[in-house]
This record gives C-alpha cells, structure tokens and sequence, in this order.
C-alpha cells in the first residue's frame, strides 16, 4: 500500500501500525513547504541489556535543509545492535535505524534535490564543507563521529525527536534514525531513486545504506582490485560477504573467505569466494599460506572487529599487500604488529562506509544487482518491524546475516 501524502496545512493523516495502533500525522503541504510536526512510532533503545520498545514520539519541525520520509523498510546493522548495547557509546534512550528506504512526504524550505512522493534511500550524513567531503570523500567528513554515531543530536545540539510528554530522546542517528515509521532525515542522507521505484524495491534496497555499501566499496572504491588480485575477507557477515559479491563482480582471480559457520562459508563460495576456511576446523594462518603458495594475500578485508583476528590479517599480507580494516572493535582496542615487516610497502587501511559517495555509488551497486552480478538479496531476511527484538536477537546469534524491518501502512 503506497504511504499517504500531505495534501494541506493541518490535515490529519491515519496510518495504522503494526497490532492495529494509530499514529497521526500533521504535515505541512507540498505548496508551502513550511515547519511541521509530525507523531509517529518508533522503536526506543535503552542501553546494554534491554530491548527495544515500540512507542508513540513527536518529531521536531522539519529545519531548512531536512526532509520527512515514511519508511516502507529498514535494515538492521551491526552498528545498531552495538548502539543499543552500548558498545558504541549513542546515548539513550534514543532511536537507532541507519539503512532507511521510503518515500518523501514533505520537505524543508532549503530542499530542492527531492519532493514529495519520491522514492530515496537513508545512508550517512555529512556537512558537505570541509576539505573531504569536497573532494568526494564524505564518509571522512570532520564530522562524521558526532552527527552520525555518538551525538544523537543536531549539529546545534536539538533533538529530532521526544516523547509525548516533552522528554527528548536521542535521534539524528546517520542523519535518520529511521526505526521509526517516519523519520527526519538530513538532505544529504538521501539517495534519490528512479520514479519507478516499487515498495518491494524499497524493501530490497534498503541494507545498501550502509552494510552492504560497505562491504562492497571497500573492494570497488578503496582496493580496486584486478583479475590478479590474491584476497581474504574475514567474516562471511553482510559486510564481509558485500565484499565477496564486489571482488566476483570484478572478476578477482583469487577470493578466501574465513569464518567460523559452515552455513556462511557455504553461501560465500555460492556468491563467489573461491576458497573458504572454517576458523573452527583450521588454522587460518596455514591453511591461507597453503592457498597462496607461501606468498601471503594481496589485500584482506578485515570486517570482525576481533582484534586477533585482525592482527592474523595484517601478518598474512604478501609484499606490497594492503589490510583493510572494517571492523570496529569496542572503543580504545589496539593490536600489535611487526613493524619491519611492514616497510616492504605492506599497508593498514582504515575504511569506513566504503569511503563511497552514496548518490553515485548506490546506484552503481542497483545496477549490478539488476544485471544479476551483485544478488545482495540473498542476504535479507524480513521481518515486520513490530519484531525488532527477534530480528536483533537473530542477528546476534548469527541466525540473520542481514534482517530487513518492514513497516506496514495498512492492514496486511
């Protein structure tokens, strides 16, 4: 069912969420594109050990340069299970929610690359200013720890979002906080999409927000890999495995996937991995120098954020290889490494969001799908939003390599 759109100043819209509740809208119309306030339902995170819970929250009035959407789905990120556990220090209660995909229905007065009605996709936010983001680099913008993982504010220090009762909660979470049926979410966390865009594409596309996109530019945009590139990817998760999709859409000669679940190595070697090791059964670090002759691996994708791990990835590299480290450990981790070994032009690479630029790297990755060369799908399993906690429980026991949130706008 198609979300309904503002049609005036003032006019109440009924959507009805999951067990039947009401949620009311109050928008400004598509004309005027004027300050609004908006009640919807999201989902609170409240700090290590608790679950989410579903409640009704007021959205702030819509500033210049932000846009109301309507979900239609969500992917569920590692990032946010960390969040909401507190291994990532968003203070809450707040709401989470990074890898959005809806349609617009309203937007501010400064807001001209999208209008009402058009499908967009929710990735990271950035200032736009600074010397990175100006050079096409905006996932290292100067401000991309507080105003899209640690603030839960404005860059002004608002809140986006609060309770009935006036208590503000933490939002803004990438520009989004899109666990929620509607979200606020900055200009620049938007990717626009073709006009012919169904819900169920919306639904498909939504992990290419962030996990997906990850995985996938840190291959295509950071390791530009060729057909004789030598590669590991550590961890078979959504990250790790956008990576394996990414070197086989390049034809990478050589593709080793590591992890501990026989089910995710299987699915690695269908995506196309052409080596897999189970941590479990072997020693990574013999088996990879069997695979590579003694030579060690070209590039290897850390996406663990096991410090062990990531200290075995950097000893495996051959001459002149690279490390790339994804996977973030809990904050102030450090690993140990053999410094001479590095200076036969051996690398450690942060990366972070697949250094891309989402308006023109999503749909890059949109094309590749269609043409059958990059099934990300394979890794989504939904669920309705109304099942949050089984959805991140299952994705902590590994049960979900991505699980997707779908938001229901009327009866199903």
């Amino acid at each position: 069912m198609a979300p309904r759109r503002a049609t005036g100043r003032g006019r109440l819209h009924q959507l009805q969420a999951p067990g039947g509740q009401t949620q009311t809208s109050r928008c400004a119309s598509d004309r005027d594109r004027g300050p609004m306030t908006t009640t919807t339902l999201a989902a609170v995170a409240h700090g290590a050990g608790e679950p989410f819970t579903l409640e009704e929250v007021e959205l702030d009035d819509l500033r210049p340069d932000e846009v109301l959407v309507d979900v239609v789905a969500v992917g569920m990120c590692h990032t946010d299970i960390s969040a909401g556990h507190g291994t990532i220090p968003f203070p809450t209660p707040g709401v989470l929610g990074h890898e959005g995909a809806g349609r617009v229905s309203a937007v501010g007065s400064e807001v001209h690359r999208v209008r009402p009605g058009d499908p967009v996709l929710m990735s990271f936010t950035s200032c736009g200013r600074c010397t990175a983001c100006r050079g096409g680099h905006p996932a290292y913008c100067d401000s991309h720890l507080p105003w899209n993982l640690l603030g839960g504010r404005r860059a002004d220090g608002s809140s986006t979002i609060r309770r009935p009762d006036g208590t503000e909660l933490s939002g803004h979470f990438f520009g989004q906080s899109s666990f929620a049926h509607q979200a606020i979410v900055d200009e620049r966390s938007l990717v626009l999409l073709e006009p012919d865009t169904t819900d169920d594409d919306l639904i498909r596309f939504a992990p290419l927000g962030c996990g997906v996109q990850t995985g996938a530019g840190a291959v295509i945009n950071v390791l530009r890999p060729t057909s004789d590139t030598v590669m590991v990817v550590t961890g078979a998760g959504a990250v790790g495995l956008a990576a394996v999709m990414a070197a086989a859409a390049l034809s990478v000669g050589v593709v080793i996937v590591v992890d501990r679940v026989a089910e995710r190595l299987e699915l690695a070697l269908e995506l196309g991995a052409t080596h897999s090791i189970n941590a479990e059964q072997a020693d990574t670090t013999e088996e990879l120098r069997k695979i590579t002759q003694g030579r060690g691996v070209d590039a290897a994708i850390e996406t663990t954020g096991n410090v062990g791990v990531l200290e075995m990835a950097i000893e495996s590299l051959a001459i002149g290889g690279s490390c790339f480290v994804i996977g973030a450990p809990p904050a102030g981790s450090r690993a140990s490494f053999n410094v001479n070994a590095q200076l036969p032009g051996r690398r450690i690479v942060g990366v972070t969001l697949g250094d891309s630029e989402p308006e023109r790297f999503i749909p890059q990755l949109i094309a590749l799908h269609r043409a059958g060369r990059f099934p990300f799908d394979r890794l989504a399993r939904r669920y309705p939003f109304s099942e949050i906690n089984r959805a991140a429980e299952d994705a902590a026991r590994g049960v979900a390599i991505k699980p997707v949130l779908v938001i229901a706008k009327g009866p199903q």
